[in-house]
């Protein structure tokens, strides 16, 4: 029988994405947590967005993305880029653990990402950079409304 740690150690995930804007919050499709949350639940967890369609219909997009529940994803989460310029790429950035320390890659996103008002990926010298608890990370350019907060939990 699973002890109650287990199961606490189980369902809690390593870290989170908290939405920092109502932009941020709005882009996240679902999430177990509640709102404006996304779980890391395993390392590497890759981030990008929905494939766009010709209607901006969110429920469209949630619709198409249960119907390509078949085809294995390339990202553990899609997040919605309602904007009229596209700040979040298909395959845009990739937290990973690296022994006591994260890492946060750049995935040759087309607007790059920002972490703490550094940039990196498109075309800049770097393409990833260390991840602290509690840094602010901006998907796409600094005008960018997908600010999120990395917490870590374990």
């Amino acid at each position: 029988m699973e002890t109650k740690e287990e199961l606490l150690k189980r369902i809690t995930p390593l870290a989170v994405l908290k939405a920092i804007t109502p932009e941020a919050k709005g882009s996240i499709i679902k999430s177990c947590l509640g709102e404006g949350v996304i779980g890391i639940w395993k390392y590497p967890f890759h981030i990008g967005r929905e494939s766009r369609l010709k209607d901006h219909d969110r429920k469209n997009i949630i619709s198409t993305l249960q119907n390509a529940l078949t085809q294995k994803p390339v990202n553990d989460i899609y997040l919605i880029d309602d904007g009229e310029y596209l700040q979040i790429s298909r395959k845009h950035l990739q937290i990973e653990k690296k022994q006591t320390s994260y890492l946060l890659t750049d995935l040759g996103s087309a607007c790059g990402t920002i972490i703490n008002k550094t940039k990196i990926g498109n075309k800049h010298k770097d393409d990833n950079s260390i991840l602290k608890d509690g840094d602010i990370i901006q998907f796409g350019t600094p005008n960018s409304p997908y600010i999120f907060k990395f917490i870590v939990l374990d």
